[in-house]
């Protein structure tokens, strides 16, 4: 008969994704991440099976909580505008803010990957690409509905956004505020397209 769990599983996880943000995929040990949770590596095991399921675990919580102003701000905003401006506002904030590592685990959690860990870079990848196809749309959308000029290239625009929410959070890792993102958040906002 299998021993009841001596440790809470969400909890666990919520350790092993701050890691994993904090140090990226790769750099991570099971022994950091076993520190972390506060258990042994059996349990660590039994509980989520090997280090890159673990991750992917960590990643699907990120998504459904610190990370997930980004498709609720798309999904919830009546324009386009509206929408990459929440996002841009919700990120400053998040990216810096002290109570778990800084900028968003997404783009920076397999910076440097060898070759053995292909495989989590291109989630990864796979993942950023989906959140700039996701501005793209949304700004196609406003550009069929009128409410931006013709002309509007949205894949220029939605790779703009996309390249500025990658560059927040490189800033917030550097230390930036959460006033000093604001304000790269104000400028980018100036080039949106008038209409």
């Amino acid at each position: 008969m299998a021993r009841p769990r001596a440790f809470d599983r969400d909890t666990a996880l919520e350790r092993a994704l701050e890691e994993f943000w904090r140090h990226g995929y790769e750099a991570t040990s099971i022994a950091s991440l076993t520190a972390a949770m506060g258990i042994r590596p059996p349990s660590l095991y039994a509980a989520f099976g090997d280090k890159r399921r673990l991750f992917g675990e960590a990643v699907d919580r990120y998504q459904r909580t610190h990370g997930a102003f980004f498709a609720r701000a798309l999904a919830e905003e009546p324009t386009a505008r509206a929408a990459v401006e929440r996002v841009l506002r919700e990120a400053a904030d998040t990216y810096a803010d002290p109570a778990h590592p800084a900028g968003c685990m997404i783009i920076s959690a397999a910076t440097n990957c060898g070759p053995e860990s292909a495989d989590v870079e291109e989630d990864l990848r796979r993942m950023r690409a989906r959140s700039k196809r996701m501005l793209v749309d949304r700004i196609r959308a406003d550009v069929v509905a009128g409410r931006l000029p013709a002309g509007t290239d949205p894949e220029a625009l939605g790779a703009f956004y996309a390249a500025t929410i990658q560059g927040m959070s490189r800033q917030a890792q550097d230390g930036a505020s959460p006033r000093t993102l604001r304000r790269i958040a104000d400028l980018a906002m100036a080039a949106w397209p008038a209409g």
